[in-house]
């Protein structure tokens, strides 16, 4: 496929925003879509945002396309409903963004050199001097609403530019034992309190996040691959179970087990 010319895309934009001005027309228009507030799409945005990781990750071209515009829908609806309010619009959207990436590329859109070494923390102090108020804290311009795994890395990573970290992974591989030994303790106890429990195992999963950053590794994708990998060991387990008996449930959990392990040496064998 030949690289898309300005004119094109502009034409595929200009269709697409009058589509969203027709959906949201008071009178003709479609009454879900008339009805939706910024707030009511957020949680849409974030699904679409998430299908549109899940076709990456399956790197399926036809998927990726559609999920991609479905995001880029999304856009759309804000930009119309600021457009609707005289807040902002589209063009307010992409000119403020053209705007910020040519103002934080100043090696690449005003000549400044840099290396490589170099570039996240030019990147940091440009961030710094667009803010017209400093924050009070340094977790201050962390948004609470991220997902709970992306938030406890940027909090991690804000408090290791300023020296508050540990120097290298064993001490933290260690404060993992110590964080699951917490959490055995709680279930060890003669009252099991509840509260307790959720807050020690929230340690520990807040300990793996630190490792998995002094590792290099990001830990929401790390998760999601172990996820995916659980998935798809459990539907081969399924399907053997079925076979053996016609439904999973039929089976034991020792059978389950030993049909787990079939699976997983049919992996290693590939």
């Amino acid at each position: 496929m030949s690289d898309v010319k300005p004119t094109e895309a502009g034409a595929a934009l200009a269709r697409l925003l009058d589509i969203m001005a027709r959906l949201r027309d008071p009178q003709t228009g479609c009454p879900w879509d008339v009805k939706q507030t910024m707030q009511s799409l957020t949680r849409y945005t974030i699904e679409e945002a998430y299908e549109a990781v899940d076709a990456i990750e399956r790197g399926a071209p036809q998927d990726i396309k559609d999920e991609l515009g479905d995001l880029l829908f999304q856009i759309v609806f804000y930009a119309q409903i600021g457009n609707e309010s005289q807040q902002f619009n589209f063009a307010d959207i992409a000119n403020a963004i053209s705007d910020k990436m040519v103002r934080r590329h100043p090696h690449v859109f005003a000549g400044a050199t840099t290396d490589d070494t170099g570039l996240a923390e030019q990147w940091e102090t440009i961030k710094a001097t667009e803010r017209e108020q400093a924050p009070e804290t340094l977790l201050e311009s962390v948004p609470t609403g991220l997902p709970a795994l992306m938030y406890a890395q940027k909090i991690q990573k804000k408090c290791a530019r300023v020296g508050f970290d540990w120097p290298d992974v064993e001490p933290v591989a260690d404060k993992v034992r110590e964080e699951v030994a917490e959490i055995q303790a709680e279930l060890d106890a003669p009252e099991r309190n509840q509260q307790a429990l959720e807050a020690e195992i929230g340690d520990a999963l807040f300990a793996m996040v630190n490792l998995a950053r002094h590792c290099n590794v990001d830990a929401d994708a790390a998760l999601r691959r172990a996820s995916q990998k659980f998935a798809k060991r459990f539907t081969a387990v399924e399907s053997l179970a079925k076979a053996q008996k016609g439904a999973i449930d039929a089976h034991t959990l020792d059978e389950l087990e030993l049909l787990w392990q079939q699976v997983k040496r049919t992996e290693t064998l590939l």
